[in-house]
Parts: structure tokens; sequence; C-alpha cells
């Protein structure tokens, strides 16, 4: 089997056993890295990519078993495929680095023919994986596709606290009948852009598209303590970016263009709806309904922004709000406290 060179990090506190496994792999075309503890190991980690890490065990500082738990805890890292390279021969250790998140597990001497099976079955691992991320992250957001791949797929879902956020065009039909359907897909093409844009940079996931609709969640499936102030700086660069995208469709002659937002904060029900056969990463529950009724609501009082009490509460005071009062929303049984957004 062919296997694509990769960039490797060989991480052993004794200097001879550094190159002469280092001379090895680059004889097999690879390009090496050294680390001669494990906390030398993870600052180079931090600073350049790698494909496959072969970690020695016994290492003052820091040793393998450490390097391994620091692994798991860091998003960033986890990913990398880890050799074990010990002349540690008791079973325990082996399933221990194995249950830690390990590769593989290679015994000191290494048989250079062992140390290239055991490298080049690493590295196509990790390349099919990678393929994997890729294909998921085509039809998901980075965060889905993240909770895809580190707990899996089942439907159902969990109550967590999070942000929902609706949008959409104001007057899109109208708008929709002055032009022609290829200039509504290219408005919409831009639309969807500058708002997932924004939505992005704020670290919320778009996971509901429909028409000149969208919905967006903040705090799920990644927990953000600060939820509700990101959904409302999100909006308020929606709004700012709607602004600049309407000043040059006016200057061509066009429509222009306006959003209404509706944000509000709570318990929902975050996961998988569908079937085993097609699914989708959605949230439902009280707090989304409210703001999809905010947002709907935007048009009956002229404001392009409105969030309920909850998300107020997670606003510091940078954000200037202007009292709506307790509005009877459309299919609530009780008046909900509003707000609206000032100088946008």
């Amino acid at each position: 089997m062919s296997v694509e060179p990769g960039h490797l990090l060989i991480v052993d506190d004794n200097k001879v056993n550094r190159l002469l496994i280092g001379r090895n792999l680059e004889q097999q075309g690879h390009k090496v890295a050294f680390a001669e503890n494990g906390r030398q190991a993870l600052e180079i980690l931090r600073r350049q990519p790698f494909d496959l890490m072969l970690l020695d065990i016994e290492m003052p500082e820091m040793d393998g078993f450490q390097v391994l738990e620091e692994l798991t805890l860091d998003q960033a890292l986890r990913l990398i495929p880890v050799v074990m390279i010990s002349s540690v021969e008791e079973l325990a250790s082996v399933v221990k680095c194995i249950e830690m998140g390990a590769e593989d597990y290679l015994h000191k001497p290494i048989n250079p023919v062992l140390l290239k099976a055991r490298v080049g079955a690493s590295l196509e691992k990790k390349r099919l994986r990678d393929m994997q991320r890729e294909l998921i992250r085509k039809f998901a957001t980075e965060e889905v596709a993240e909770e895809l791949l580190t707990s899996g797929f089942s439907l159902g879902g969990k109550s967590v606290e999070a942000t929902a956020m609706f949008c959409d065009i104001r007057g899109f039909t109208t708008i929709a009948e002055s032009q022609s359907p290829a200039e509504t897909i290219e408005l919409l093409n831009d639309y969807y852009a500058l708002m997932m844009d924004a939505i992005g940079c704020e670290g919320g996931i778009v996971n509901q598209m429909v028409g000149d609709g969208l919905m967006a969640i903040f705090g799920a499936p990644l927990p953000r303590t600060d939820h509700r102030a990101r959904a409302v700086r999100a909006a308020v660069q929606m709004i700012e970016m709607i602004e600049g995208y309407s000043r040059e469709r006016e200057t061509l002659g066009k429509s222009p263009m306006r959003i209404g937002i509706g944000i509000a904060a709570g318990q929902v029900i975050a996961g998988y709806t569908g079937t085993q056969r097609r699914a989708t990463y959605t949230c439902i529950g009280d707090t989304v309904n409210r703001a999809a009724r905010l947002e709907a609501h935007t048009k009956v009082v002229g404001q392009p922004v409105l969030i309920d009490e909850c998300v107020r509460m997670g606003l510091g005071d940078e954000i200037q709000l202007e009292d709506q009062g307790a509005l009877e929303l459309k299919g609530k049984a009780h008046p909900v406290q509003v707000y609206s957004l000032k100088r946008l």
C-alpha cells in the first residue's frame, strides 16, 4: 500500500532514539520534527500541524500518559493520531494507552519494518478520517460536524440553554416580482452569504434556510456562556451588512432591501430530528417559537431587531435597548416583555 508522506513529531527523551527513528522515517519520505519531553511536544503541536506523533511513555516533566490526557482535553489536538513507543512491555500499559486514545503501540527497540507498517496504517486512517470530516462539513456547519464526529449520530436531543434567532427579508415577494428569477437567486445567494458570515463570526450556526428566512442557534451544539450577547452582536452586523448591500442595490436602480430579526433565549431541546436515513440538527421549544414570533412582530412595531427579556439579561451596557413593553404575540398565551435595539 502506497501512503503519502506525512509530517511527523517524534517525542522521546533519549536523543539517540529520536535521531535513529527520525532517520528511518525520513528515508521513507516523511518530514520529521523532534521534542525531548511531553511539555515541549504540546508546545510544538500548538504552533504547527502534524499528521502523526510517535510518543514515548517514560519521560521527565510530562510523560506519555499525561500528554495523551492533555490531547483529549484540547479540541484542536485531540484528532492527531498517536503511536506510542516504549520499552515498557506490560500489557496494562498498552491497554491504558489505547483506552486513552492512542492509535497504536510499538516496543523498543523498534523494528524498522514494523515501524513503517504502523506509521503507514496510522497515516492512511487519518487520511480517511479527514476525508470523512470534509464530506460531513459540506452538508453541515463545522460545529455540527464536530458534534457528529465526536459523539456520533443518534436521533433525539437534550435540554440546553441557548439563543434562537429568526431572520427574513421584508417585502421579499414584492422584490421577487420586480426582477427575474435569476436575479432573485443571486439576491438570495448574496443575502445568505452575508448573514451566515455575521452569524458564524459570533459562533452561531444556521440550521434552517427556507426561502428568504433563516433560523440560527447560538450556544448549541457547542455550549457558550455568552450566547445571548453573541446573537445580538451578530444581529447588529447583519443589519449593517444589509444596509450596505441595499445601498449598492439602489445605485444599480434596484429595490432596497431590509430584514427583520427576532431573538429569544432560554431552554431548548437540541438534537437530530428526522429518520435514520435523513435527519437535521435543530432546536425546538418555546424559546424557538418566541424568537419566530418576535421576528414576525418586527413588521408590526417597525423595528429591525426585537429581543426578549431573557436575552436582555445577558447583555452588557454597550448594547443600547428601547423598551417596547409587554406585547401580545401571535400564538402566545401571555404577553412577552420585548426590547428593540437602538442606533441601528
